[in-house]
C-alpha cells in the first residue's frame, strides 16, 4: 500500500501530466481550427482527453472525469465525420479546456480533494448540447455480462467458447506519450470478463536505473467475451504505436501459443515465468510442478521444464522455446534509457559545480604561487575537466524555447476575435535552447509585448488596405543565440510607433522638457517610463499605464536588456537580450585599484593601452580607427579613487548593435564565474548584475553592461557606434598594449 506522502507525490505527478495533456489539446484545437481535415491532430486532441480522463479516474477525481467524458464523446464524433468542428465550436471547446485546467489547479495533492464550480460547469455543458443539438451520451461502464464473474469452470457459455488469451508488450515510451496501461484493462472490462492477468516485469531494472516515467512492463490476459476480434483490438486503438499486441482466439493449438511466445520479445525470466506468460500453463500447475522439483536434493533437483513435461503439463517443444528466448535476452546487450530528474536536484548539481569551479581556481592559484611546475599542470588538468563538467551540467538545464511560444497561438487568437482583427502569428527559432530559470520567468513579459503589438500596433483590416497592405496582421516570435546571448524578438508589420504621440504624452506628464531634442530611439524608449501610455480609452488590454516599465523590470531582474526598433507605417520589433543561464558564465577580469570586477566574455571584443595623458570623467569617447566609440572610466562611474599613475586600458564590449568602450586600471584575463546575488547593501547599484568569488578568495563584482549601455544614453556627449564586421577583432586574452587609442575627450 501507499503511504500518504507516496500518494501525494503521484497525485502531484498526475497535475503536471494533466497540465501538459490541457496545453497539447488546445494546440491541437487551434490546429484544427486553421486545418479542419488535419486527422492527425483530431486524434491527438482524442487521445490526450481520453488519457486525461482515463488517469483522473485512477485518483477518483470524478468530477474532471465526468466533464472530460463530455468532451471525449463529442470528438469521437468529430472523429467518425458525424460532427463538423465550426469555429464557434472550437471556441466552446477552448473554453471547456479553460475549466478543465482550472479543475486541475484546484487539486489538492495532500488530499486529493476537488472542488468544482458545478453551475459554471453546467453551464459550458449546456452550451455544447444547444450547438450540437443533443446531450452527449455516457459510455457504458458496465461489462457485458458473463454468468460466472471470473470463475472459467463455472460458465458454460465460457466452456463452450473458451478465452481470449491477450499478450501485450508495451513500449517505453507508452507512459510518457500520456496513457496508462490500466485504462485499456478496464476497457476491456466492458467487453467481457477479464479471468486472468499475469503481469511481466522482467525489464524492470535496479532501483538506481529505474525511469518513473518509461514502461517496462507486459500483460498476459485471457478475457471470457462474446465479442468480436475487432472489438478487442479496437480497445487499444489508440496505444498500436506504443504497444506489441497478440490475440490468440478461443480454441488455440499449442502450436499458435508456440507461434505466439517465439514472437514476444526475449525474456531472461525464470522458464515457469515464461510459459505462464505465454499462456501454456497455469499458476496453479506452475506451483505444481515447483512443489514436485523441490522434492529432489539440490544436488540431484531435476529442471523444471523435465518436471513439467514429465507431468505432461506442457509440451516439450513449449520448453525449448521457452529456453531460446531466456537465451536470446541473455545475450542481448543492455538497453540505454532516459532518467527524469526534479528541477531542484539539478539546482542543487549547478550549486555544487559552481563551488567546485571556485575551488578548482584556488587550487590553480596556490598551483603558480608555489612554483612547483608538477603542481601547476596538475591543476590546470584538473581546471579543464572542471570546465567539462560545468558545461555539461549547465545543457541538462538547457530547455527549447519553443513550448513557451506555442503557448501564445491561442492568445493571438483569442485577442484578435476580440479585437476584430485578422492576426497570424509566425515562430521562428523554436529550437533556441535557454536555460529552464530565464524561460520560466519570460512567460508574463512576452504575453505583454504580444498582447500590446496586437492591441496598439497591427492596424484594423480596413485601414491596413487603405495603406496597401494586406488584411492580414503579420506578428512574428523569433529567437537566436548571439554573442554568448540569447536574442528574442517580438514583432509585427503594423503601425509603428507614433514619436510625435509619445512626445506630446512625455511633455503633458513632464517627463521630458517642451523644448528637449531628442533622437529617435531616445523618443521610443519613453514608453518604458512607469505609467506611461497613449491610449486615449482604457480598455481590457491596454490603456491603464501598467506593463511596458514592469516587462522591462522583469528583462532587468534576468541580467537582459529590452531594445526597440520601430518604424513608421511598417511595424515595430522589441528585441530581448538575455544570458543564456543565470549559474555560471565566461567571464573576463580586471580591476579598478584593489577592486576586482569581471566582464562577460561573451561581450568582449578587444582590448588596448590608454595613454597616460588621458583625460578622466564618467563618459566620453576615442576616435577607434577612424571610429567614435563611447567610453565609461568605470572608476568616475562607481565614484572609486582614480588610478594611482601609470597604464589603464580599455575594454571594448559589444551589446546589441553598440559598442562603448570600459576604463579600467588593469586586465588580468579569462575564468570561470560562479554568479552569486548581491546582498542588500549592492542590490540597488546600477552597472552591478551580481558577484563572484574569485580563486584568493577576494569578490569581484559582475558588470552589467546592459545597465552601463543605458548610462550612456544618458549622456548629451554620447557617440553610439554600430559593430564594424569589417573590424578586426582581439581576443581579450592578449592583455598587452595591442593600440593606442586617441585622447579622450570628455
Amino acid at each position: 500500500m501507499l503511504d500518504g506522502e507516496q500518494w501525494s507525490e503521484l497525485l502531484r505527478g498526475f497535475i503536471e501530466e494533466a497540465r501538459d495533456l490541457a496545453r497539447q489539446a488546445e494546440e491541437c484545437l487551434l490546429e484544427l481550427e486553421r486545418n479542419p481535415a488535419d486527422g492527425e491532430a483530431i486524434t491527438r486532441l482524442f487521445r490526450a482527453m481520453h488519457t486525461l480522463k482515463g488517469s483522473a479516474g485512477l485518483f477518483s477525481l470524478l468530477p474532471l472525469v465526468n466533464f472530460t467524458h463530455h468532451l471525449e464523446n463529442l470528438l469521437m464524433a468529430v472523429r467518425d465525420g458525424e460532427r463538423v468542428l465550426t469555429a464557434e465550436l472550437v471556441s466552446l471547446m477552448l473554453r471547456c479546456l479553460d475549466e478543465i485546467t482550472s479543475m486541475v489547479a484546484l487539486i489538492d495533492p495532500a488530499s486529493g480533494e476537488l472542488p468544482v464550480d458545478a453551475a459554471h460547469q453546467r453551464e459550458l455543458l449546456d452550451a455544447l448540447a444547444a450547438l450540437t443539438g443533443n446531450e452527449p451520451e455516457l459510455i457504458p461502464t458496465q461489462a457485458i455480462d458473463c454468468p460466472a464473474r471470473g470463475r472459467l469452470d463455472a460458465c458454460a457459455s465460457c466452456e463452450a467458447q473458451g478465452a481470449w488469451h491477450i499478450s501485450l508488450r508495451f513500449d517505453g515510451e507508452l507512459l510518457r506519450n500520456g496513457f496508462d496501461p490500466a485504462t485499456f484493462v478496464r476497457y476491456l472490462g466492458r467487453l467481457g470478463e477479464v479471468l486472468c492477468l499475469h503481469l511481466i516485469d522482467d525489464a524492470v531494472p535496479a532501483l538506481e536505473e529505474l525511469d518513473a516515467e518509461r514502461c517496462y512492463l507486459g500483460l498476459e490476459i485471457a478475457l471470457c467475451t462474446s465479442a468480436e476480434r475487432a472489438a478487442i483490438e479496437e480497445a487499444f486503438e489508440f496505444i498500436r504505436d506504443f504497444c506489441s499486441l497478440r490475440l490468440l482466439p478461443p480454441g488455440s493449438q499449442v502450436d499458435d501459443y508456440l507461434a505466439l511466445m517465439r514472437e514476444l520479445p526475449e525474456s531472461d525470466e525464470r522458464i515457469g515465468a515464461i510459459l505462464v506468460a505465454s499462456g501454456l500453463l497455469d499458476e496453479q500447475d506452475l506451483a505444481r510442478g515447483l512443489a514436485l522439483q523441490a522434492q529432489h536434493s539440490d544436488a540431484l533437483k531435476p529442471a523444471l521444464g523435465s518436471v513439467l513435461v514429465d507431468q505432461g503439463l506442457v509440451p516439450a517443444q513449449a520448453v525449448n522455446a521457452a529456453l531460446a528466448q531466456q537465451q536470446k535476452a541473455r545475450e542481448r546487450a543492455p538497453e540505454s534509457s532516459l532518467i527524469r530528474v526534479a528541477a531542484h536536484k539539478l539546482d542543487e548539481l549547478i550549486n555544487l559545480v559552481g563551488e567546485l569551479v571556485i575551488s578548482a581556481a584556488a587550487a590553480q592559484l596556490h598551483a603558480r604561487a608555489s612554483g612547483d611546475s608538477a603542481s601547476s599542470e596538475s591543476a590546470q588538468t584538473v581546471n579543464r575537466h572542471v570546465e567539462l563538467i560545468r558545461e555539461a551540467a549547465l545543457k541538462l538545464r538547457m530547455v527549447e524555447i519553443g513550448e513557451t511560444f506555442s503557448r501564445f497561438h491561442r492568445v493571438v487568437r483569442d485577442v484578435s476575435q476580440q479585437l476584430d482583427k485578422r492576426i497570424r502569428l509566425e515562430i521562428h527559432g523554436a529550437d533556441t535552447e535557454l536555460d529552464k530559470s530565464v524561460i520560466d520567468k519570460l512567460a508574463d513579459p512576452l504575453t505583454h509585448l504580444v498582447r500590446n503589438a496586437m492591441d496598439h500596433g497591427i492596424e484594423p483590416a480596413g485601414q491596413r488596405i487603405e495603406a496597401g497592405k494586406a488584411p492580414e496582421g503579420l506578428l512574428r516570435l523569433n529567437a537566436f543565440h548571439e554573442s554568448g546571448t540569447v536574442v528574442i524578438e517580438v514583432s509585427d508589420d503594423g503601425r509603428g510607433l507614433d514619436t510625435r504621440r509619445i512626445r506630446a504624452k512625455a511633455i503633458e506628464r513632464g517627463l521630458i522638457e517642451a523644448g528637449a531634442t531628442l533622437s529617435e530611439q531616445e523618443l521610443q524608449r519613453l514608453i518604458f517610463a512607469a505609467g506611461f501610455s497613449t491610449a486615449d480609452s482604457v480598455s481590457d488590454l491596454s490603456g491603464r499605464g501598467v506593463g511596458m516599465d514592469v516587462v522591462r523590470s522583469a528583462i532587468e531582474a534576468l541580467r537582459g536588456s529590452i531594445e526597440i526598433d520601430s518604424r513608421a507605417g511598417q511595424g515595430s520589433t522589441f528585441r530581448i537580450r538575455l544570458p543564456l543561464t543565470l549559474a555560471i558564465i565566461d567571464g573576463f577580469q580586471v580591476s579598478l585599484g584593489d577592486e576586482q570586477f569581471v566582464v562577460p566574455l561573451g561581450l568582449v571584443t578587444e582590448c588596448m593601452e590608454l595613454p597616460p595623458h588621458a583625460g578622466d570623467g564618467a563618459c566620453g569617447y576615442i576616435d577607434l580607427r577612424g571610429r567614435p566609440l563611447p567610453c565609461i572610466d568605470l572608476a568616475a562611474h562607481f565614484g572609486l579613487p582614480g588610478s594611482r599613475g601609470g597604464r589603464r586600458n580599455i575594454v571594448v564590449v559589444s551589446h546589441g548593435r553598440q559598442q562603448a568602450g570600459l576604463v579600467v586600471d588593469h586586465l588580468h584575463g579569462e575564468l570561470q564565474t560562479v554568479i552569486k546575488p548581491l546582498g542588500p547593501l549592492f542590490q540597488h547599484l546600477q552597472g552591478i548584475a551580481g558577484s563572484t568569488i574569485l580563486g584568493s578568495g577576494q569578490v569581484a563584482l559582475i558588470l552589467d553592461i546592459a545597465t552601463l549601455f543605458a548610462s550612456l544614453d544618458e549622456q548629451p556627449t554620447h557617440h553610439p557606434v554600430d559593430s564594424d564586421p569589417q573590424q578586426s577583432h582581439r581576443h581579450p586574452q592578449a592583455a598587452g598594449a595591442q593600440e593606442t587609442p586617441h585622447e579622450i575627450h570628455p
